[in-house]
């Protein structure tokens, strides 16, 4: 038996039709600069994307968890800021903002 034969029908789909979406948010988004989901929203698809694969190594060709990034769009200006840019990045838990927390009091 093939190793994908084990993937259940439904789980398939629903990785096939996940990573069709993200992709075309990744689109909209680097490229069109245009987003029609939230960040929250496309970070929630992203994370149940990365479970299945994991959980039934399932992962497709053009999955966006294979991507490292992509070059940003030349009518982006860079900003040189007078102060750094921090940010929460992903947090997703008590623990991660915890832990941004103790970053930020060591740049104090």
């Amino acid at each position: 038996m093939a190793k994908y034969e084990k993937v259940p029908e439904q789980i398939k789909k629903e990785i096939e039709q996940l990573v069709k979406d993200l992709n075309y948010h990744c689109y909209r988004y680097y490229v069109l600069d245009a987003p029609v989901i939230s960040d929250a929203e496309y970070d929630r698809e992203y994370r149940r994307l990365e479970e299945l694969e994991g959980k039934y190594d399932y992962v497709l060709p053009d999955s966006p968890t294979l991507r490292v990034g992509a070059p940003p769009l030349e009518k982006f200006e860079k900003v040189k800021h007078t102060e750094p840019m921090l940010s929460l990045d992903n947090a997703f838990s008590y623990d991660d903002v915890r832990e941004f927390d103790k970053r930020i009091k060591r740049l104090l």
